[in-house]
Order: C-alpha cells, then structure tokens, then sequence
C-alpha cells in the first residue's frame, strides 16, 4: 500500500504515523536503507506537521486580532 503524501494527511494522522517511525527506529531491527527510508519518511511528516502547527496558529492569531473594524478577508495558507 502506498503512502499518502504528508501534506494530504491530518494532523494526528502525521502525528501517529511519526509516532510509529521514531518507534521502529528506537528498535533499531531495522537494515540501513530500511532506516534511512523512515527516516526520509519522518522529516516530511515532521515537516508537514509542523506546516499545519504554523497555520493553525496563524488562524487562531486572526481570530483573535482585538480590532473590531478591521476587514475580514480569507484566510490562505500559501503565501501570496
């Protein structure tokens, strides 16, 4: 079975699945390229994790901005 691509998963799917990866990798059962791949495999994840952490942030900053006259707009997570 393929693996989803980090960006395209949930957060606690990313989480769970890193989980897993740092486990199997703690073991240390695993040949060098079979640990290397997880290991690839665990940056994305991390990076991605930490890419919905900072959007979520963003998110709960503008909700939270105390100006009531200021103009709603939509939020983006890419940058423009």
């Amino acid at each position: 079975m393929a693996s989803k691509k980090p960006e395209n998963m949930t957060f606690e799917a990313t989480i769970d699945e890193l989980d897993t990866i740092v486990e199997d990798l703690e073991n240390g059962d695993l040949a060098l390229d079979d640990a290397l791949k997880k290991f690839e495999r665990g940056i994305g994840l991390a990076r991605a994790g930490q890419s919905k952490l900072n959007d979520a942030e963003q998110r709960v900053s503008i909700l939270l901005q105390n100006d009531d006259d200021a103009a709603l707009s939509d939020f983006s997570s890419q940058p423009e």
